[in-house]
């Protein structure tokens, strides 16, 4: 089954498959790294195979050659490191070691790699006692060897197959990791909903500030090569607080073939590492983000101090760090094309104190173009329902546009989504810019200046459903009919009893 043809979904399975190794021993919080790592030792190891075998059929098997024509190969694999290496030696001791070395090898040899494999160890006790542990990696080694993962590029042919299933699973461990999911994975229906709001064009800088995985940002990529005809024109940047979700983001771009990224692993707020040559924040075309909600710790004691001036609007509160993620965002923003999309909890609409007075700074700057609120049950670790707030530096007005999709949604389990059609309706609504009855309503600046800058939805968009008018007459008539029904029951009933001797 070396070249036989590939089926995503066997794929899917297979991966996800592997994650059996783990089950019962380990959280899969600490083996999902394992998993996708693996996983992408597997795939860089397939296309290394794949090129030495090619250049032997058509030089000879001459080492010197060989290892020359490599160079050019997007992934440098140093002698003895490749995942094939690592199968051979399965059943020897010391496998968590060997991995690791493999790994950090291929960190060396790869400039563009450097740091992705430094938060994650093989070798480690969560794996259980030595002989455990190097079982467990074994059959690791023995699942991604199976036929059905054979990664070659001349099986597979495109990357989006190595990509997909890398997404794949990274929404299954999101699905099953509770409230940490947020963290790193942000819902394909969220991600593909502001993709299509921002329009992406060709030749877009798109950032994300906090990146976790990096699917919001590839979607939108994915938006400038749906709509100008597979061009990869356009330049991807984030930056993501933690290491091991900074590392999946970084195998996830080069899993997806996307190569022009940046990807900075720390803190946005307190240390935001994508800044210009002259130590300023860099701006971009579009900047979208799902940051986390109302984050306690965010940086407040050192806001007051900000040399980037993000907080002129003013400083969030100690405990609530939304408006700080807002506020990075809107200040890394292009003076003339600059637009941006933020998902956030329904307390950013309709906060007072602080967050009240950066929220009217930002509307009555004309900054604010739509407040879309979304169903609750749709972001993984939170049943709350969120909003998306989308920002543009030019305007055509300086009205808002509120949009109640809340209602509209496909229900599951423990999850609910947004189908293709709600996101196709948000979409036409907003670029409408038209009210819509009881789903939008534009409002105009002074509407919300009486409404004392609160964005709070339902302040605009009225879902009021009245009862239908009751007709006393119909149903007096309906109950005098029921009761002339039972009389005549009663009547037939009392007959029957007096016919068997039942009588009074």
């Amino acid at each position: 089954m070396p070249n036989s043809p590939i089926d995503q979904a066997e794929i899917n399975k297979a991966v996800w498959n592997a994650c059996d190794t783990f089950r019962g021993t380990v959280d899969p919080s600490i083996y999902k790294d394992f998993i996708l790592t693996m996983l992408f030792l597997k795939y860089i190891s397939d296309v290394h195979k794949d090129k030495v075998d090619e250049l032997k059929e058509e030089y000879g098997d001459i080492p010197e050659l060989i290892a020359e024509m490599l160079e050019s190969q997007s992934f440098k694999i140093p002698d003895g490191c490749s995942f094939w290496d690592l199968y051979e030696s399965r059943y020897e001791p010391n496998n968590g070691t060997r991995i690791d070395t493999a790994l950090h090898a291929i960190e060396e040899a790869n400039t563009k790699l450097k740091g992705v494999f430094q938060d994650i160890s093989f070798n480690t006790d969560k794996l259980g006692d030595e002989k455990q542990k190097n079982d467990i990696l074994r059959h690791l080694l023995e699942d991604f060897g199976k036929p059905t993962l054979n990664l070659r590029p001349s099986r597979v042919g495109t990357l989006d197959v190595i990509g997909n299933a890398y997404e794949y699973l990274i929404k299954h461990f999101a699905a099953g990791s509770g409230k940490s999911a947020g963290e790193f994975y942000t819902p394909a229906e969220v991600s593909d909903l502001l993709s299509i709001l921002l329009e992406p064009k060709e030749g877009d800088s798109i950032c994300d500030p906090a990146c976790g995985s990096g699917s919001l940002l590839m979607k939108c990529g994915k938006q400038v090569q749906k709509n100008f005809n597979g061009s990869k024109k356009y330049a991807l940047y984030g930056q993501e607080a933690i290491g091991s979700t900074w590392s999946l983001a970084k195998m996830n771009m080069f899993l997806h073939g996307e190569d022009n990224h940046r990807i900075e692993w720390g803190d946005t707020i307190r240390n935001p590492k994508l800044q210009d040559n002259n130590g300023g924040l860099l701006h971009f075309d579009v900047v979208t983000a799902n940051p986390p909600f109302s984050l306690d710790k965010w940086g407040h004691e050192d806001a007051e101090n900000d040399h980037f001036g993000r907080f002129r609007r003013g400083i969030p509160p100690k405990t609530k760090g939304d408006y700080a993620f807002i506020s990075h965002m809107i200040e890394t923003l292009k003076p003339e094309s600059g637009r941006m999309g933020v998902v956030v909890p329904h307390g950013v609409l309709f906060r007072a104190s602080s967050e009240g007075k950066i929220r009217q700074k930002l509307i009555d700057e004309n900054l604010l173009d739509a407040v879309i609120g979304l169903p609750e049950k749709l972001f993984f670790g939170t049943g709350i329902p969120a909003a998306i707030l989308i920002f543009k530096k030019h305007k055509d007005s300086d009205d808002v546009m509120f949009i109640d999709a809340s209602r509209e949604f496909k229900a599951g389990k423990n999850q609910n989504v947004l189908t293709a059609e709600n996101i196709d309706k948000i979409v036409k609504t907003y670029r409408s810019g038209e009210n819509v009855d009881k789903y939008a309503y534009v409002a105009t600046l002074e509407e919300i200046r009486e409404n004392d800058y609160n964005l709070n939805i339902p302040r605009y968009v009225d879902t009021f459903e009245e009862e239908a008018e009751i007709d006393l007459m119909a149903v007096r008539s309906e109950r005098l009919a029921l009761q002339n029904e039972l009389a005549d029951l009663e009547a037939e009933m009392a007959g029957y009893l007096e016919e068997l001797g039942y009588g009074a």
